[in-house]
């Protein structure tokens, strides 16, 4: 049954421990790569994106448990960030370096230095480091310089090193080449929200004004009027894609109300929580199962599917991360609303992970897992993509809200 004991061994005995193995203390940094058995790929490329989420990891687990590992583990995350990441000579986060450390992929995408504010910043709350923030701050400005579009608000996907204009935006194969996209965005929200409450002390004006019109851009633009996220948009915010994602849709739920709480303005409050409940009951009626096949009574769920192609077929394999999300995004809307039935969706979720997306022999969670909930051998236990944040961040959330 979820619980902050069970969401606490889970991290620390599973999550953790598995990313630990995965140091380099050769080249520095994080191996990139571990098959689904856990044999590390010594030579595999190393992403900003993964060595940014570790970096976050470490130091949200120090800022909870206080375990000095993993303040050792973050500062080498950080360490590696500043070596073999970071541009010196035109700012911000290269996308991709060797296993070396050599840049290979100098792009400059505002998803990968949206990761790393957010990760300096979670460093810099557990360990009060000023140089941190300061690197954080910086990159805001970075972002603020060159990503975001002053004319029709939200931010761009992606530059040159030198801050050029790009073809190609995308962040992955499975992406669409266009200039705006609802990833980028909400992961720059999650990350603002983070540096917002880095500079509490200061009360940061320039961050929470940049944060609230973000939080102002998704309510009106990436939230659709079915209360799903649209994914692909142009410059002027018309959507390109009719694919839904029900891991962002419930990702970017609870994400949007910590974003409203930070700014701290009640009317936006009051309208990113409501908007966050009705996300959560959309999905709680479309894609879990439940018992006599009545919504209302106690949930049955089988993890939550992936979300639906461009012509609504549902993708039947199941990710990892979707899981994670959802066990913190429902339990974010029993919190707002009082409602059982997301507790018990939860609490479903949960188990379903704990049963079929946990190893616990390898440690971390599988990738993917087909039809029937046997896992896809061929996935990666860790790679650019996959990586401890969802995972982790579920239980740290748990943990929090169940003290």
């Amino acid at each position: 049954m979820l619980n902050k004991q069970e969401a606490e061994q889970m991290v620390m005995e599973n999550i953790l421990p598995f990313w630990k193995g995965m140091i380099d203390s050769e080249y520095g940094g994080f191996y990139g790569e571990a098959d689904f058995n856990g044999r590390i790929n010594k030579t595999a490329d190393k992403g900003g994106i993964l060595n940014s989420r570790i970096l976050w990891t470490f130091s949200a687990a120090y800022n909870l448990f206080k375990d000095d590992s993993c303040k050792a583990y973050a500062a080498h995350a950080r360490d590696y960030l500043l070596k073999a990441f970071y541009d010196y000579d035109y700012g911000g986060i290269y996308w991709l370096v060797d296993y070396k450390g050599s840049p290979i992929q100098t792009r400059k995408q505002f998803y990968n230095i949206a990761f790393a504010v957010y990760a300096l910043s979670e460093y810099h709350l557990a360990f009060r480091d000023q140089s941190s923030l300061e690197l954080a701050m910086s990159l805001f400005n970075t972002l603020e310089k060159h990503g975001l579009d002053g004319l029709e608000g939200g931010y761009i996907e992606a530059r040159t090193r030198d801050w050029n204009n790009i073809d190609d935006f995308r962040l992955s194969d499975k992406d669409l080449n266009c200039p705006k996209s609802m990833n980028t965005n909400l992961h720059v929200l999650e990350a603002y929200t983070t540096l917002l409450r880095a500079n509490a002390e200061s009360g940061n004006a320039q961050i929470k004004n940049a944060l609230k019109d973000l939080l102002r851009i998704t309510l009106d633009k990436i939230v659709s009027r079915a209360f799903h996220f649209k994914l692909f948009f142009d410059m002027e915010w018309r959507s390109l894609s009719n694919e839904v994602s029900y891991g962002h849709d419930i990702e970017g739920s609870w994400l949007m109300y910590e974003a409203a709480l930070a700014v701290g303005d009640e009317s936006l409050i009051n309208e990113t929580r409501n908007t966050a409940i009705t996300i959560a009951d959309v999905i709680f009626k479309d894609v879990l199962e439940y018992k006599d096949g009545k919504p209302e009574n106690s949930v049955t769920s089988r993890g939550l599917i992936s979300g639906c192609d461009e012509n609504g077929n549902i993708r039947t394999k199941k990710e990892w991360w979707p899981q994670a999300e959802a066990v913190a995004g429902f339990y974010n809307a029993y919190e707002l609303s009082g409602r059982q039935k997301y507790l018990d969706a939860a609490n479903s979720i949960w188990e379903y992970i704990k049963n079929y997306f946990a190893d616990n022999t390898g440690g971390e969670w599988h990738n993917e897992l087909f039809a029937d909930d046997t896992p896809d051998t061929k996935m990666p236990k860790a790679c650019f993509w996959k990586c401890p944040y969802h995972s982790a961040r579920a239980c740290f959330e748990i943990i929090k809200r169940m003290k």
